[in-house]
């Protein structure tokens, strides 16, 4: 049994196909599948079903991946473990981030990240945050960019700065002429949010009270709360939008930009890792560098 099979084998669980997990490792497929094959010849058992699409592991898949997991991490560790040792900041971090915090904040600290610490190798994915739990619980993923609160059981969680909610009104709305607007004053038919998956959505629908089959005349799947704001430019609808998003709009719509009354919610951004996780040395300098350059919201 070697590392190599068992990265293989996990890629395969991961993809749910041969030829995209050869992809990923960057092998070719013969190559691939010869290496998870003498593991099966090793351990006596089939560890993939290659009847389903996508392939999925079988019982004693299911127990092989769970400690190649394991294995792996550890492996991985070695050396950001003897990097720390050494005062360094070194290895892979693969980062996921929600939709509506990645447009707004990743340009922000990216370039500053990887100009002070170029030995760190960085991966990011877009995800929303069921996906995102998902991943860390199977180790696709190392971290995660999150609204506080949202990750659940097995997750940790360090909040990093809180992102206030603003209205973005129509001209056409009732609402529109106020300065500052209550949430109780808020018309649900005319409220459009983000489509189900979005943690923001469950969120808003929270500070409004509402049930989750509450009406609006718009829903979108595409998680794009500046698709929500053009739908609220050309109807008479309104929306409700994070602080990291106002410097975003033109200056010619500000007025459609309204506070929201005292008491209103505002969610908290957070990095969330797995509790078993152990590269600290580049969770802190994400965390630092993230707050170096991060914008001064919801103070």
């Amino acid at each position: 049994m070697t590392i190599i099979q068992l990265e293989y084998l996990l890629a395969v669980a991961n993809c749910g196909s041969f030829s995209l997990a050869a992809e990923h490792c960057f092998v070719t497929q013969p190559s691939l599948s010869m290496q998870v094959k003498a593991l099966e010849e090793e351990l006596g058992v089939v560890l993939l079903d290659r009847s389903k699409k996508p392939v999925i592991p079988t019982e004693a898949g299911d127990v092989v991946l769970e400690r190649a997991r394991e294995t792996l991490r550890a492996y991985n560790n070695i050396r950001e473990s003897v990097a720390e040792l050494k005062g360094e900041t070194s290895g892979k971090l693969r980062l996921g981030v929600i939709p509506t915090i990645a447009p707004y904040l990743l340009h922000k600290f990216i370039l500053a990240f990887v100009r002070d610490y170029p030995k760190v190798e960085l991966e990011i994915s877009e995800m929303i945050t069921s996906d995102i739990v998902e991943a860390l619980k199977r180790d696709r993923i190392d971290a995660a960019l999150v609204a506080s609160g949202t990750c659940g059981e097995g997750i940790l969680e360090q909040e990093l700065f809180n992102d206030r909610f603003f209205a973005y009104v129509s001209p056409e709305n009732a609402l529109y002429e106020r300065s500052n607007i209550r949430i109780e004053d808020i018309d649900l038919r005319d409220l459009v949010i983000l489509s189900a998956g979005n943690c923001m959505r469950d969120q808003i629908i929270e500070l409004c009270q509402a049930k989750r089959d509450m009406p609006s005349h718009y829903s979108f799947e595409s998680g794009s709360l500046d698709t929500l704001m053009r739908i609220v430019d050309c109807t008479s609808c309104l929306t409700i939008i994070p602080e990291m998003a106002v410097e975003y709009i033109p200056a010619d719509h500000r007025d459609r930009l309204k506070m929201l009354a005292k008491g209103a919610t505002s969610r908290k951004i957070a990095v969330a890792v797995r509790r078993t996780y152990v590269k600290s040395s580049i969770i802190k300098a994400l965390t630092d560098t993230i707050m170096a350059n991060a914008p001064e919201v919801g103070n």
